[in-house]
């Protein structure tokens, strides 16, 4: 049985300096996951969607050549689409978005189900019309395999805030493990406590929730109670796919505990506070070496020491 499988957008990140200057890296949310997944030496599979042209080929190559394995059918005579990136003076960016997204149609439930654990969000469980067949899978698999979420919110693709939430609500319910930021929270719950939100959330059937606060650390909310990490030191180049190399640190700490795997769902909601800590300490770490590098450039598993 395979372990990780990722469906999501994979793209490329044309990014916009202030200087004015402009540079293209692959990239796209749940394909970050999974890159850093396989970074870390995990088996991971990446279900997506991805063109036959030159930037196709870069985005192929970068994934493959760490090692993700994409699913049949992932590859498609269309253009790759693109995530327009406005870096502001703190390296904080800000997304325009020019793509298409939708899943095979000969998709075999089946062969997801080969899977111990799968791992979606951002624009995948949204923009239509792949957004409902994501949903649909979820609801198939739900039990099956561990399931992890970001909603990683992009509210120029989103629409209405209180409709966004309320599908995010619906996908949280579905999932196992919840990552998600606090600007995402900001968007989704205007006024509102992003903690007390998560909380929440929380109560609605994952086993961990996990909200990242930037440079003030994470705090992991489920029933081992409030966990709190600060955010290591870090000189901070862009924040580009730094969120997506957190996740990644949160799934590869699950994976060497042995808790990817829904028959071990029952040891993955008894996790105690100190397993809780050091997944959010090793998902920081991983972040921060990221937040360092320019575009969505996580850690091989050597750089971690």
């Amino acid at each position: 049985m395979n372990d990780v499988l990722v469906i999501g957008e994979a793209l490329v990140d044309i990014v916009l300096r202030t200087d004015g200057s402009r540079v293209e890296h692959p990239g796209g949310s749940p394909a970050n996951v999974a890159l850093g997944l396989a970074r870390l030496g995990r088996p991971v599979t990446l279900l997506t969607r991805v063109g036959r042209d030159d930037r196709g080929g870069t985005v192929r190559s970068h994934l493959e050549g760490a090692g993700v394995h994409l699913f049949d059918g992932s590859v498609t005579d269309g253009p790759t689409s693109t995530a327009t990136a406005r870096l502001d003076e703190s390296g904080a960016a800000t997304y325009d978005f020019d793509l298409d997204w939708r899943l095979p149609l000969a998709l075999d439930p089946g062969a997801v189900r080969r899977h111990r654990a799968l791992h979606t969000g951002s624009i995948a469980a949204f923009l239509q019309p792949g957004g409902d067949a994501v949903l649909r899978l979820l609801e198939a698999v739900r039990g099956r395999l561990i399931v992890s979420y970001d909603p990683n919110a992009r509210p120029a693709l989103m629409g209405d805030a209180r409709a966004a939430r309320a599908r995010v609500e619906r996908i949280v319910a579905l999932s196992d493990l919840v990552k998600v930021s606090d600007e995402d929270l900001a968007w989704l719950a205007p006024g509102e406590d992003p903690l007390a939100v998560a909380e929440g959330w929380a109560e609605r059937g994952p086993a961990l929730v996990v909200v990242t606060l930037g440079g003030e650390g994470a705090v992991g909310l489920g029933a081992a109670g409030r966990v709190e990490v600060p955010a290591p030191p870090t000189t901070v180049v862009d924040t580009v796919g730094a969120g997506d190399s957190f996740m990644s640190g949160l799934l590869d700490h699950l994976a060497g505990a042995g808790l990817l795997d829904a028959e071990r769902s029952e040891r993955l909601r008894g996790i105690d506070p100190a397993f809780v800590r050091g997944m959010l300490e090793h998902a920081a770490r991983i972040a921060s070496i990221t937040c360092g590098r320019e575009g969505a450039d996580p850690p091989a598993l050597a750089e971690l020491g």
